[in-house]
């Protein structure tokens, strides 16, 4: 038996987790079209990272100096293929028979093929001509034998098969064109007049449809399919070691849009002979080809509009608020008192943005650093920074342009902030900067300089903020600024002692940290004493890490994992991994932490992070972990860990098959993780807002 599960198929196992949660019914109905969208575009970044991988190793396979492989990618693309169609025939299936009826029954039609009535015919009539038709760029396919037709990256289009109306012609003289669906131009969803109370849409690529004898005159329109291409979305940057890695950058960036294709959807029902000629016209190979639905792009569906709104939707949960923080003036005071710790997105993120915002301002402020991964695309956060630097106060940026597909987002920031006196410093050649990490220097009342840090699991960024559950920490601790201060002077590429007693930073002692963690569970175990680990994160592959698991495993640590995406280990195999359970949580919010809590022999240690246990997180990032010493955070941490491995909702368990299975409820009424969390911080803040009235200290 292999014991580690492919990382492809694992995500894969993982998409497909999230698929379940859009034909859960107890799901509100926009919520589980919501999860159609995400498991869509889950998979067209999948294509176009990882596929998009597999087949240039794949070619790599057959150069003269071929990369040592322990395995087939064109076989792997091969299963990857299927296991799609199987899971895009369920999606199918899922969306057809269960989400556009149920969509009906509240009075909502989303129309596909079935005839129309004659006032929505007339409207789709005018619409096309009014607002399609000029968007529209018909291209003849035959014919044009030296002419390689070219499909935009992630766009829509219909292939058309035509036969002349008026010069004589065999019966199977066909011609073939496409025709690209506007859908970035007027959006997919076009909204029909109501009546009686009921919402009517099209998609637009039906609008299209039903007027295609419009666009080909003179042609009789045999029939239409729709297709799509997904590119490669990797940059390929040769030599980061030498030159401008970030001109390099730049100059990569438009290549995108012409990368080498990975995926080649079809609308199922396509004769033979005109996908084999698509496959010849379009410079395909076999192995890009997937069969699809009538529809494409169906992360669209996020975009579906909602007339009944805020019904068919959760019920929003209203971010919280810290009393203790909201009774101060300054964070820097309540920082200085103690550690804070804020979970997002149960709270609001509007105390990072205090934080950079009393940094800009405070006249006793001299230093603000901070690494940035991924900027929202209207930054609160840089434009504190900037506002900062035109304070006077010296302010350095790590800005990281290898952060696919933010890449040209991360770019124009920088230019602005270094336009206003930002030092930006950019990526390091070889090396991703992943940590969320910010420092502020500030002058005491008797002179002395003061740190002040954060450190953080998720991006600085606002937006993602609302969905991804994260967790910051705001700290004065000494030791930790000062190993911080450290990490920044590294990053800026000037000497420095890279030793560290607190922090646990990649490239230098974070997986030996934890390998020395998981060994001191091993020996108690051995001891005959009680050993556990209670660890997770988004991802799970490094074999290193994994083996080091199944060693605790056989001396008897009760290991507990939460992953959310990939996990190659394979639990609950006899002699291997029986004291490993792994628990995957789907839900309203994106599970993004990453939490590690160790027993140790009752002296319990907790320790977060900004990375996975994954190869590229352990050896070719910089990462930063770092420690709770807080108990009370300690506590909160844990009750939050174990709420989530005991939701019998939202949480599933990996069996050894890489398969979800349902987590086994109890008598008690089952609670989803999530809310449970929410519940019990509403109820802490309330109470801690109680005592704040009743004139308590903070």
């Amino acid at each position: 038996m292999n014991p580690y599960f492919n990382r492809e198929l694992s995500w894969l196992s993982f998409n497909y987790r999230v698929l379940q949660e859009a034909a859960d019914p107890s799901v509100p109905l926009y919520e589980r079209i919501k999860f159609l969208a995400i498991y869509t575009a889950n998979l067209e970044e999948f294509f176009r990272v990882r596929v998009a991988t597999l087949k240039k190793l794949d070619r790599l396979r057959h150069a003269r100096h071929k990369k040592e492989l322990d395995f087939q990618p064109s076989a792997l693309v091969a299963e990857i293929n299927a296991t799609v169609t199987r899971q895009h025939y369920e999606f199918e299936q899922l969306f057809t028979g269960s989400v556009l009826p149920a969509l009906r029954g509240h009075g909502i039609v989303l129309y596909r093929q079935e005839p129309l009535p004659e006032d929505h015919q007339k409207e789709v009539v005018h619409f096309f001509k009014s607002r399609v038709l000029s968007y529209l760029q018909p291209l003849f396919i035959t014919g044009n034998p030296g002419r390689k037709p070219f499909m935009e990256n992630d766009a829509l289009y219909l292939a058309v098969v035509l036969r002349q109306k008026l010069r004589p012609s065999p019966a199977d003289d066909k011609t073939i064109a496409y025709v690209n669906v506007p859908s970035a131009a007027l959006g997919r969803f076009v909204p029909l007049p109501g009546r009686d109370g009921t919402h009517y849409f099209i998609f637009l690529e039906d609008v299209v449809r039903r007027n295609l004898h419009a666009i080909f005159p003179g042609y009789e329109v045999l029939d239409a399919y729709g297709i799509k291409m997904d590119r490669s979305g990797d940059l390929d940057i040769e030599d980061e070691y030498s030159g401008d890695l970030v001109e390099k950058v730049k100059q990569q960036l438009p290549r995108r849009k012409t990368g080498e294709p990975t995926r080649f959807i079809y609308e199922e029902g396509m004769p033979a002979d005109v996908l084999d000629f698509l496959v010849e016209r379009l410079g395909l190979h076999r192995e890009d080809l997937v069969t699809g639905g009538k529809y494409q792009n169906m992360d669209d569906l996020m975009k579906l509009p909602n007339p009944l709104a805020p019904a068919l939707q959760y019920e929003p949960l209203p971010p919280l608020g810290v009393a203790q923080l909201d009774a101060t003036d300054s964070l820097f005071e309540a920082i200085r008192e103690r550690d804070r710790m804020l979970h997002f997105p149960y709270h609001s993120y509007d105390y990072v943005l205090r934080f950079f915002n009393e940094a800009a301002i405070d006249p006793c402020v001299r230093e603000v650093k901070v690494t940035l991964y991924r900027i929202a695309s209207q930054s609160l956060i840089a434009n504190a920074l900037i506002t900062a630097a035109k304070n006077g106060k010296k302010v350095t940026v790590f800005v990281e342009v290898k952060a696919r597909f933010d890449e040209a987002n991360n770019l124009r920031w920088a230019a602005e902030m270094e336009a206003a006196g930002v030092r930006i410093i950019y990526s390091i050649p070889g090396l991703k900067v992943h940590a969320k990490v910010a420092l502020v220097h500030r002058e005491a009342p008797d002179g002395r300089t003061e740190g002040y840090a954060y450190f953080g699991t998720g991006n600085f960024n606002e937006r993602t903020a609302e969905i991804y559950a994260d967790d910051g920490l705001l700290t004065a601790h000494p030791g930790m600024v000062a190993e911080l201060e450290r990490v920044f002077t590294h990053l800026a590429g000037q000497p420095a002692d890279l030793t560290f007693e607190h922090l646990l930073v990649a490239q230098f002692n974070l997986q030996d940290r934890f390998l020395a963690l998981l060994d001191g569970e091993i020996a108690a175990a051995r001891r005959g004493e009680t050993a556990r680990a209670v660890l997770k994160f988004n991802n799970l592959e490094d074999k290193v890490m994994i083996d080091k698991l199944y060693e605790a495993s056989r001396a008897g640590v009760e290991v507990s994992l939460i992953v959310r995406g990939i996990c190659c280990l394979v639990p609950g195999v006899a002699g291997v991994s029986e004291n490993v359970t792994v628990t995957r949580i789907v839900d309203r919010y994106l599970e993004h932490a990453r939490v590690f809590w160790f027993h140790r022999g009752g002296a319990e240690e907790i320790y977060l992070s900004s990375a996975d246990w994954m190869k590229r997180n352990l050896y070719k990032r910089i990462e930063v972990g770092f420690p709770v010493y807080d108990e009370g955070i300690k506590a909160e941490l844990k009750r939050m860990l174990t709420f989530q491995l005991e939701d019998t909702v939202k949480g599933t368990h990996l069996d050894t098959e890489g398969r979800n299975q349902p987590v086994p409820s109890g008598k008690q009424k089952a609670v989803p993780a999530q809310l449970a969390t929410y519940g019990w911080l509403q109820g802490r803040e309330a109470a801690t807002g109680a005592e704040e009235a009743r004139g308590g200290s903070a």
